[in-house]
């Protein structure tokens, strides 16, 4: 589904970016602002919209200029695309959650759906699986997308489900329980926020380009906390029928500081997870300078380059 309410009117015009995300409310709300031509001096976009697994996907074959992807996915696409510091999805208390039919169920031996094996979610789980749930351990796993989970562990097609988004308040109406919250697992254990998603452009815009988008965003977020009301009829088009009221939740759950600003906490939660997950064995690992954002990497790549020539020439500094 792809959203041309740009301020350049119909069509996409020659030099319009595309991002592709969600339709959840945080991500609309988010980007309404500059996906409407409302950002002064942002670099035109269109909007396509999709769910995780499938801009994960597309990250991994290096297809699309701007995608909402999870971190979890980094490791296999940061050598491609740069990692900006805004726009994403990291927080405290708003952690996927393990549901089950009867409460306090044992996952050794059954099946547990996930929204996508790249996932954060997934990536949280696993970390949480290896030290909670005993042997033989999970049994299989089955990706279905997010909306089809709740469904599935009710029906009894899976024995429990791996849930993100405003599942957090719904699930009760679906006769579920809660066994386990990857965000406290995650809190208690690291003390830092929980990464979910991430905004990534290919590194082939350029450090300015890339520098002229990652403002654009900030401006974007800004600009609907500035004006809520702005973006209301858009997030409730695309919010897949939700309740006007559990949007409202889901914007102020997932849309916060880190939104506008990853900042040194964010990074340091982000390198805190790849690690960990490298050290399982989950991830590949992942060189330190990939994760900066593009205008620091070319200020450290520069500020390298120029150490070198001065070790070469013998020259010092004093």
């Amino acid at each position: 589904m792809t959203d041309t309410g740009t301020a350049t009117g119909t069509g996409t015009p020659t030099g319009t970016l595309t991002l592709r995300h969600s339709p959840c409310p945080n991500d609309t709300f988010v980007f309404h602002a500059w996906s409407h031509g409302l950002v002064a001096g942002a670099p035109p976009v269109s909007v396509d919209f999709a769910d995780i697994d499938i801009t994960n996907g597309l990250a991994e074959r290096g297809e699309g200029e701007l995608l909402k992807v999870s971190y979890a996915v980094l490791p296999w696409v940061l050598e491609e695309y740069a990692l900006l510091s805004c726009g994403g999805a990291l927080g405290r208390g708003c952690g996927p959650l393990v549901l089950t039919r009867e409460p306090g169920a044992s996952l050794a031996g059954k099946t547990v759906a996930v929204p996508s094996e790249r996932s954060t979610a997934y990536l949280l789980f696993r970390l949480w699986a290896a030290a909670s749930v005993p042997a033989p351990g999970i049994s299989e796993i089955r990706v279905l997308p997010f909306h089809e989970i709740m469904p599935a562990v009710r029906a009894g097609v899976v024995d429990a489900g791996l849930v993100i988004h405003e599942a957090r308040f719904t699930y009760q109406g679906y006769g579920l329980h809660k066994l386990a919250d990857m965000g406290e697992f995650w809190e208690s254990t690291t003390g830092h926020p929980i990464p979910l998603g991430a905004i990534i452009g290919k590194r082939s815009l350029g450090t300015e380009r890339l520098t002229a988008i990652t403002d654009a965003i900030r401006a974007s977020v800004r600009q609907a906390w500035a004006d809520p009301a702005a973006s209301r009829e858009y997030v409730l088009a695309h919010a897949q029928e939700m309740d006007p009221a559990v949007a409202d939740q889901h914007i102020g759950l997932y849309v916060n500081d880190f939104t506008a600003e990853l900042g040194d906490s964010g990074h340091a939660a982000v390198r805190e997870l790849l690690t960990r997950a490298a050290g399982q064995g989950l991830v590949p690992p992942v060189a330190g300078e990939l994760l900066l954002p593009p205008d620091a990497a070319a200020a450290a790549s520069a500020e390298a380059a120029t150490a070198a020539t001065v070790t070469a020439t013998g020259q010092t500094s004093s």
